[in-house]
């Protein structure tokens, strides 16, 4: 089972323009800073039913191959944020108050009031609010946050729990499905993975960060990066140390000056034909400001292989007295 990284980006924000992405190259760089690629990612806007269809599809993902998924954005507690009642929709489990989370909002609202000079009212209608924003899915662990404490929250799957009855989405323990759930995708094979006991509201016990291991699961966090970054950082290496650079991933690539892709194809296949682990690709430009028409050539997967392919596509490019510029490697 190979394990794959992907990242969700939740907002009409991003897809409005209003805001402009930037998770998407720093996730890639903080995954390629520890060996790691990037295979996937999905943007969505605010929809509940389009961010419960991308959360159902991203669960199903994690369970069957370990997928490791970093969600970003919407899980606030304003009306336009919906992230967190549609992964809970799409577990089917009830969206549970995580004492760790109260705990922490509420440490954060004494550090305003302190730094605003007035008392501390728990019972404000305000400061009640704001405690939806420790409201996550039964099951759920926080992700320590370390701008301003209120925490994002994971959701692990069991790869070896089975289907449960409930359009085979098997809830929490302790937690009920919330009752008319009836548009999750049937036979869905996902269960949150508490990492040790559930208490009687069915928010598991998380007093060992490393207990979860390896296994897949979803990520969330907030949309700003100052918050998003750390956070990103602090999965990768507190759940995911095991991980690093066994998915190593190298590009060998050379510019290719004066040929067209169409003649390059029969030795693309060739390659990959003959060495099983890369793959071949091919990058046309036509109006670079130094090389002009040319096309990038190359190959590129877990670095042992890209080094015994490499040398035979530079083979095979002097075959087609091609001209080649500089070589890249990345």
């Amino acid at each position: 089972m190979t394990t794959h990284f992907g990242l969700i980006i939740v907002g009409d924000e991003i897809l409005s323009g209003k805001r402009a992405d930037k998770h998407l190259p720093k996730v890639i760089e903080l995954l390629a800073a520890r060996g790691l690629p990037l295979s996937y990612a999905d943007y969505v806007g605010d929809d509940p039913e389009r961010i419960t269809a991308t959360l159902v599809r991203a669960f199903a993902a994690a369970r069957a191959t370990g997928d490791v998924v970093f969600c970003t954005g919407g899980i606030g507690a304003t009306p336009d944020d919906h992230t967190r009642q549609c992964a809970a929709r799409a577990l089917g489990v009830e969206l549970a108050l995580h004492p760790e989370a109260e705990r922490l909002i509420r440490e954060r609202m004494q550090d305003i009031a302190r730094e605003q000079g007035v008392p501390y009212e728990p019972d404000r209608h305000d400061n009640i609010h704001r405690l939806n924003m420790g409201m996550f899915p039964a099951g759920a662990a926080i992700i320590p946050n370390p701008y301003n404490k209120i925490p994002g929250f994971s959701c692990f799957v069991d790869s070896s729990i089975q289907p449960g009855p409930r359009n085979g989405l098997s809830p929490a323990a302790g937690a009920a499905a919330p009752e008319g759930l009836t548009t999750a995708a049937p036979n869905l094979p996902a269960q949150v993975w508490t990492g040790g006991r559930a208490d009687a509201s069915g928010v598991g016990t998380y007093s060992d960060p490393h207990a979860v291991g390896e296994r897949g699961g979803l990520h969330f966090m907030p949309g700003f990066p100052v918050m998003a970054w750390p956070m990103v950082e602090w999965l990768l290496d507190t759940h995911y140390v095991g991980l690093h650079q066994k998915l190593a991933y190298a590009e060998k690539s050379v510019i290719v000056m004066g040929s067209m892709e169409a003649a390059l194809t029969p030795l693309m296949l060739t390659i990959e034909a003959c060495h099983s682990g890369v793959k071949v690709f091919s990058l046309p430009s036509v109006d670079h400001p130094e090389y002009g028409r040319h096309i990038e050539l190359g190959v590129k997967g877990a670095p042992d292989a890209v080094n015994a392919a490499y040398p035979a596509l530079l083979a095979g490019l002097h075959t087609f007295n091609a001209k080649l510029g500089p070589e890249l490697v990345r």
